[in-house]
């Protein structure tokens, strides 16, 4: 296997303003380009800098690989999560300007290896210790190359990739391959963070990212589809009750402890059990209020989030009412309960009963139920609920309590700062959340 070069969305907008930092040479005939420039679509058409062009695409390559950058403006990060934001953002490598449903996208396009020195100072502070920065290295590589390999598969197999079912009783579905067609990852929490050089890297990561140089999680001859979440909440989840239903060995339900918490029943997919499990809070790698280790591994509008290990969040009837309805597009009337009807291992909700006065339904996976119970997203799905101030058997109140941050699948960033900070090394991490993988260096 040799380092491949990756093309990464950045952003889709109908006007786009960047910055070459040094001369670039715009594809196929060489014309130089320098500086500020924006780039619009109108009526099928590209424009630079209000010039109309007869390219269906724009590639800006640079002179001076090494020395070169060019700038971004107005990057929304965060899509839909509760610390959404736009800034400029600063990248390394080429940026191709494609059309899309009659709007641009902003591709950068650079090798692997570079691009993961971004990856590991967005996803969590370039402070991170050493045996932290060696994981998350080698878990996002494999991440980016096994979903490289599955599109492939998918564009290959010529099969519509089919993420909703739905009947008048349910409506499931999950997120995961199906907005990218014409790059291989995206640069938000969506797929993983990457926001360019624009996060200040250290030599500490680069080291990380050098010393761990082409090595993957491999499970059974193929790469992992290693995936990671801020705080799983003390227990991990499987990968078949987050996305499609596919069982990888190597995605299970983990402890996140050494040992086993004594007076719990971990088998969270018992509502008697999960409800218990919630209310409490049991020792955890990830159960840490360390400041010193939370700066490592979240950045700085990570850190406006407090409660991550166990949350609360308090609904008022009409609020509660309004959000549903307009979030679903279905008009439930007044809510008369949130019912769960199946759980994953870690206690996250698979499916949620909504009753309302006017309409029932049972919606899933567990992003959707996160979607659809709040304006960004929920913390997690593992929650349990209580409604108060009941009168006529409408409730006037719900108060959600929960665990976690994230999907909680594969390796828990803030329970393996823990371990780094506890001495664990790089390889012992991996294999506590990748149970049954291997770490093998293939380029």
């Amino acid at each position: 296997m040799q380092e491949p070069k990756l093309h990464i969305g950045i952003m889709y907008q109908p006007e786009i303003i960047f910055r070459l930092n040094e001369r670039y040479l715009l594809a196929p005939n060489g014309v130089p380009f320098e500086k500020l420039h924006k780039v619009n679509y109108r009526d099928g058409k590209i424009l630079i800098d209000d010039e109309i062009t007869d390219e269906e695409e724009l590639l800006f390559e640079p002179v001076r690989y090494r020395e070169s950058s060019f700038e971004l403006n107005d990057v929304t990060i965060g899509i839909k999560f509760h610390w959404e934001r736009k800034e400029d953002q600063t990248f390394k490598g080429s940026l191709k300007i494609i059309i899309e449903d009659e709007k641009l996208t902003a591709i950068n396009i650079l090798p692997l290896e570079d691009y993961l020195v971004s990856v590991i100072s967005s996803e969590m502070s370039a402070t991170s210790s050493m045996e932290l920065l060696k994981a998350h290295a080698i878990i996002s590589r494999s991440w980016l190359l096994a979903q490289t390999i599955k599109s492939k598969e998918l564009q290959l197999s010529g099969k519509t990739y089919q993420a909703i079912s739905e009947t008048p009783e349910d409506y499931i579905r999950w997120y995961d391959r199906e907005d990218h067609l014409n790059f291989d990852v995206c640069g938000d929490d969506h797929c993983q963070r990457y926001q360019g050089i624009t996060r200040q890297s250290t030599k500490l990561v680069e080291q990380a990212i050098a010393e761990t140089r082409g090595m993957l999680l491999m499970y059974d001859g193929k790469i992992c589809d290693a995936r990671f979440s801020k705080s799983c909440g003390g227990i991990a989840e499987t990968f078949e009750n987050v996305w499609e239903p596919e069982i990888h060995p190597y995605l299970q339900a983990i402890i996140d402890n050494p040992e086993t918490q004594e007076g719990f029943d971990t088998d969270l997919t018992n509502e008697v059990a999960a409800d218990r499990w919630i209310r409490n809070a049991p020792e955890a790698f990830c159960n840490t209020r360390e400041k010193e280790v939370l700066s490592q591994v979240l950045n700085d509008y990570d850190q406006e989030t407090k409660d991550f290990y166990r949350w609360n969040l308090t609904y008022q009837q009409a609020d509660l009412a309004e959000l549903i309805a307009r979030k679903s597009g279905r008009d439930f009337g007044a809510i008369l309960d949130l019912i769960p009807v199946e759980r994953g291992k870690s206690g996250r909700l698979k499916k949620l009963k909504i009753v309302g006065s006017k309409l029932t339904l049972t919606i899933g996976k567990e992003l959707e139920i996160r979607k659809t119970l709040s304006e960004s997203h929920l913390y997690s799905s593992a929650f349990v609920v209580d409604k108060q101030n009941i009168e006529n058997g409408v409730p006037g109140e719900f108060v959600l309590t929960g665990a976690g941050w994230g999907h909680g699948v594969g390796l828990c960033q803030i329970g393996a700062a823990m371990m780094g900070a506890k001495g664990y090394k790089y390889d012992e991490i991996l294999l506590h959340y990748f149970r049954g993988a291997s770490i093998s260096k293939e380029y």
